[in-house]
């Protein structure tokens, strides 16, 4: 079945087929033994992505007070929110129970509009993480858990001293690194595993002690290569002794900026043919960024799963469709955002962890089960509107709330952005579809202005008046602000990351961190798939190299008899 989509901005076709028809059925809601089907999605798969991410606020932090406690906290909601705000410790205590704000259903208005007043009336966790990120002395991070001294990561589990990254795993001592694991000692570090001493690195696995590398696996003394497999002493490629290798890479550093060195490398990798995506023991599946997966369908940044279609950072998951940032652990789930560890049968929810099971519309719950429509849940149980129910009251009601919901055409839909708390430019969405000031606001979303305090420092001073050599930066810089060369930002440079910088032997950075993620996250692929012809063979493949981009891309058979 071929459709457009519903969003007037655009009316873009794509299509429902059998397969994606027979897996709603498969894994639609079952309440009192019954079978509530999941209606045909109205908008395309990417204005579906668009609308999940335009919830998940990851990188903006205020510094505000806990409405419950008054301490100081840091948190993704600013003060002056709409609605309560406590502290993870506060939020978690048995001073408050969502049960007290729960609330009959009118089925004379429309359920998002009465969501929506429920939503600014229960509390909100301060940040996504675990409740030891103040004693573990990591508070400025987000989406985030079991972190040690680290400062500005998101999405990222299990690092110690780590610092300016996104979706970092098990890693230590990096810094300005994304979608990075098992790694140490790594700087502007882009989908690197198990690494060690890297420095502009990506796509590299168990490599150390590089500088410029792309696409390199067990490697290590290299530098400024592309497609190296177990090879030590390589520069632009070239087998060398070590004696030669450390002479000509100091005399090229010594004599280079890095400015030049990177747009150097730049056109240099264009030679070397990239595998059509990155994708790594998948069967049946297409998409980018996929590791361990059987029978997945336009999927994005996905692990150990089976049977998705439309996800996005999504791992150990079965059965799932339009799920995005993030599912782990997660079975049956369905136009849902960040769910995970352990959750099942849970659809059009935002926010619900920790052994979720049967949920539908309901937003930051946790180890709840049997909810519709519920907010601010530590544990609950056939709950509507946070409001208490029998089983067999609830079983016997919900049909009721879906035949209501299917009347005002709410039924199947995601939340509306008029609920989303977060300005659209500060949430992930941004990064992924982004928009214009006047684009937001012509669709009647929220915009905020970027604005940065001024810093109290002895002096700030243009990037580019830096000297280009780590050994000639004083200790002062601590008191200084740098302003960045591209946004003329203000942003400053921290004790342990001036260590990190003279040990790595690496420039202070130019640029405002939110400049450098941005950079970053524009060395990966988007999140979209287009036919392509491998360069070599002329095979018709799905990649996400968009036709008309430089890089000579192959299929995976032709990249791997040109590497191995």
């Amino acid at each position: 079945m071929l459709k457009t989509c519903a969003n007037p901005w655009c009316r873009q076709p794509f299509e429902i087929t059998e397969d994606d028809r027979e897996f709603s059925e498969k894994i639609s809601p079952v309440i009192a033994g019954k079978t509530i089907p999941i209606p045909p999605p109205d908008h395309c798969p990417d204005c579906r992505q668009q609308q999940r991410l335009s919830f998940r606020n990851e990188r903006k932090l205020h510094k505000r007070t806990c409405d419950l406690t008054g301490e100081t906290i840091i948190s993704m909601y600013p003060a002056g929110a709409p609605f309560p705000v406590y502290s993870t410790a506060g939020w978690w205590s048995d001073k408050w129970d969502a049960r007290d704000f729960g609330r009959d259903i009118d089925f004379s208005r429309p359920f998002f509009e009465q969501l929506a007043e429920l939503c600014i009336k229960v509390p909100r966790l301060q940040n996504v993480g675990t409740s030891d990120m103040k004693k573990m002395n990591s508070e400025y991070v987000n989406f985030a858990g079991w972190n040690k001294n680290s400062y500005l990561i998101f999405d990222s589990d299990y690092n110690e001293d780590c610092s300016y990254s996104n979706v970092i795993k098990h890693s230590k001592d990096c810094i300005d690194c994304s979608y990075v694991s098992g790694s140490q000692l790594c700087h502007e570090c882009v989908d690197c595993t198990d690494c060690y001493a890297l420095d502009h690195c990506q796509r590299c696995g168990n490599c150390n002690t590089g500088i410029f590398l792309l696409s390199c696996t067990g490697c290590s003394d290299c530098a400024f290569s592309c497609n190296l497999v177990s090879k030590k002493y390589c520069l632009w490629n070239e087998q060398l002794t070590k004696d030669d290798y450390t002479r000509r890479l100091k005399q090229l550093m010594d004599e280079s900026t890095m400015d030049d060195l990177m747009e150097r490398f730049h056109q240099f990798s264009l030679a070397y043919p990239r595998k059509f995506c990155a994708v790594v023991q998948a069967e049946d599946s297409s998409g980018d960024y996929i590791t361990n997966a059987q029978r997945c369908s336009t999927c994005f940044n996905i692990g150990e799963a089976q049977d998705l279609r439309y996800c996005d950072s999504v791992y150990r998951a079965k059965d799932c469709m339009d799920v995005s940032s993030f599912g782990e652990g997660i079975e049956r789930v369905s136009n849902s955002g960040t769910i995970g560890h352990g959750s099942a049968g849970i659809h059009f929810c935002f926010d619900c962890v920790s052994s979720c099971a049967d949920l539908l519309y309901c937003l930051q719950c946790h180890q709840t089960k049997n909810c519709f429509g519920c907010a601010g849940f530590r544990s609950g149980n056939y709950c509507i509107l946070n409001k208490q129910y029998s089983k067999d009251e609830y079983e016997t009601l919900i049909p009721k709330i879906v035949e209501h919901m299917r009347s005002t055409k709410e039924w199947g839909q995601y939340f509306p952005l008029s609920m989303s708390p977060f300005p659209y430019n500060e949430t992930v969405a941004q990064e992924y579809f982004p928009l214009t000031k006047e684009e937001v606001l012509k669709r009647a979303w929220k915009w905020k202005d970027e604005s940065d305090e001024i810093p109290k420092v002895d002096r700030i001073i243009p990037a580019n008046q830096l000297p280009d050599s780590i050994d000639q930066i004083p200790d002062d810089i601590l008191n200084w602000a740098i302003e960045c060369d591209a946004t003329k930002r203000p942003f400053r440079i921290m004790k342990q990351e001036l260590h990190f910088y003279r040990q790595m032997h690496v420039p202070v950075p130019r640029l405002h961190p939110d400049e450098r993620h941005r950079r970053r996250m524009a060395l990966r692929n988007p999140r979209k798939l287009w036919k392509r012809e491998c360069a070599k063979c002329h095979k018709s493949m799905a990649t996400s190299y968009a036709p008309d981009r430089p890089e000579i891309v192959y299929c995976e058979e032709c990249y791997l008899k040109e590497v191995y």
